[in-house]
């Protein structure tokens, strides 16, 4: 956890051009968010990756955004679980990948632990993440284990202590894909929004498939 990456006013700059953003947004937030430029922009700013390279290298870019909107409107709990589905330019028969799937219009597949370890996550935080606005929760060391099925997760989840991940407003989460985590319904009137970047060195991850810009 990286406290104070942007000013205050620059999320709240942030936060006026994604009111009025065109996203296509579901309940839970917007898919896709790469395509809005002031996200872009933020994803490339040189503080988030000057985080990214530090760790994946040189090459390091963003290939996914996601905006998460959890507010009294829209409130839920996500279940312990592995994020393991990347986004892919087209489909092709190579080991280890699969089920596919289309999301927001974006081909998906289940990736093998291979690929998922060469991608980091950035969640930025646009409100602050407090103990009472359903923080994410996570199970520390758990992605050093590779792609887990549900059974593993559960008893992962039965004897591992969690960590709440209280992160104040312009400050940034940085996780694995592979990290097990989980979040709970908000209990505050208060909003709890996050853009969620995935940034990969190379575009080619494994067996000849390209990352899509998602």
């Amino acid at each position: 956890m990286i406290p104070g990456v942007l000013e205050s006013v620059e999320v709240l700059k942030l936060l006026r051009e994604l009111n009025d953003a065109p996203l296509r947004r579901s309940r839970a937030g917007a898919r896709n968010a790469l395509t809005f430029a002031p996200v872009a922009g933020l994803a490339r700013d040189p503080r988030l990756l000057g985080i990214v390279r530090g760790i994946l290298g040189s090459a390091a870019i963003p290939f996914r955004a996601t905006l998460f909107d959890k507010s009294p409107t829209a409130n839920w709990l996500v279940p312990w679980h592995q994020d393991t589905a990347l986004p892919l330019r087209e489909r092709r028969d190579a080991p280890d990948w699969g089920p596919w799937s289309v999301k927001g219009g974006v081909l998906h597949a289940r990736a093998p632990s291979r690929a998922l370890c060469k991608v980091l996550a950035l969640r930025f935080h646009l409100d602050d993440s407090t103990s009472r606005n359903g923080p994410l929760r996570v199970l520390p060391g758990t992605h050093a284990h590779g792609v887990l099925s549900d059974e593993e997760i559960h008893d992962f989840a039965a004897r591992t202590p969690a960590v709440e991940c209280i992160v104040s407003q312009g400050g940034v989460l940085v996780m694995r894909p592979l990290l097990i985590h989980a979040s709970s319904k908000s209990r505050e009137n208060l909003p709890r929004r996050v853009l969620h970047f995935e940034y990969a060195a190379p575009s080619v991850v494994d067996e000849g498939l390209e990352l899509a810009v998602a």
